[in-house]
């Protein structure tokens, strides 16, 4: 279980005194007001604020935000008041906990498609408002899932899931928290189809150490050819994910062994006029297939 002087070690590397102090007080807090609640783990409910806000200080937010991570469910869950909560903590840590009240009371009843258009508009002007209540929830959701095991009942399970692909996982693509998304789409996909979850699991295991020697290979082969060029750039190498492998090969019809990109690279530079070079660069090396090249960097994707 996380603690809290794991979160506060974290932050010290970034932050300020002041977020450090504030983020104790509210650790204070919450332990106070969550004393005798367990969660479905049998873990003590605490655990769950302080997972939030560990993931939060991975991204690392400030001290507002997660401290806002640790208090985000005493308003739903214990007997705090917003009046509490504003005189110990001030105004901005109060709007934060409120916006992330208002988005836990998402409808859950009606026809799929409009509870999925109404909880997305309510996300939407909560990100307009102040981004970190969407930040807090995509946190909550994702310690959520990595505990759904803990649903006894698949039904559950699967409408949790479910939501969480519908709702959850787009929102963090769009924001561009890729590692959130992909984590989310995995874990909703294994709820929501195991049987096709493992086996694109055996599929992607199939040879796997050959090509994360591959991986390695050609990640040092980029980076030489590029910063021979004078390029400063960071190069990432990734499997694709195994929700993201299935959606491709049920959407476009394709075998397993048919996805060009199972493997993929990033590269990472200081200029777009840097990306064009790098790019004549990686041409020079291999040719890249006509009907499967994009310029996502003069028409950059949304998120």
């Amino acid at each position: 279980m996380i603690r809290i002087t794991d979160i506060l070690d974290k932050v010290s590397l970034y932050g300020t005194q002041d977020d450090l102090d504030l983020i104790d007080r509210a650790y204070i807090f919450s332990a106070q007001v969550h004393a005798g609640q367990v969660r479905l783990s049998g873990e003590p409910y605490l655990s769950h604020p302080l997972e939030v806000s560990s993931l939060l200080a991975d991204m690392k937010l400030d001290g507002v935000s997660i401290s806002a991570g640790l208090l985000h469910d005493v308003l739903e869950d214990t007997h705090a008041s917003e009046a509490q909560i504003l005189d110990i903590f001030g105004k901005e840590v109060l709007h934060i906990v409120a916006g992330v009240t208002k988005l836990s009371t998402l409808p859950v009843g009606g026809a799929k498609v409009a509870r999925i258009a109404e909880n997305f508009r309510k996300m939407f002007l909560a990100m307009n408002d102040d981004i970190r209540v969407i930040l807090i929830k995509l946190a909550d959701r994702l310690h959520n899932m990595r505990t759904l095991k803990f649903h006894k009942s698949l039904s559950k399970q699967q409408l949790i899931s479910q939501e969480t692909m519908d709702i959850y996982a787009p929102i963090a693509a769009r924001l561009g928290i890729y590692w959130i998304k992909i984590e989310l789409e995995n874990i909703a996909f294994y709820y929501l189809d195991r049987d096709e979850y493992e086996r694109i699991e055996r599929l992607v295991a199939t040879e796997r150490l050959q090509r994360e020697e591959y991986i390695d290979t050609v990640r040092d082969l980029i980076r030489q050819k590029i910063e021979s060029h004078n390029l400063a750039c960071e190069v990432l190498g990734r499997f694709k994910n195994y929700y993201s492998i299935y959606h491709k090969m049920q959407s476009q019809d394709l075998a397993f062994d048919e996805i060009y990109d199972l493997i993929a690279f990033r590269i990472i530079l200081d200029s777009v006029p840097h990306c064009y070079e790098a790019l004549g660069i990686i041409h020079s090396i291999w040719k890249p297939i006509d009907a499967k090249f994009k310029d996502y960097i003069g028409r950059p994707k949304p998120n």
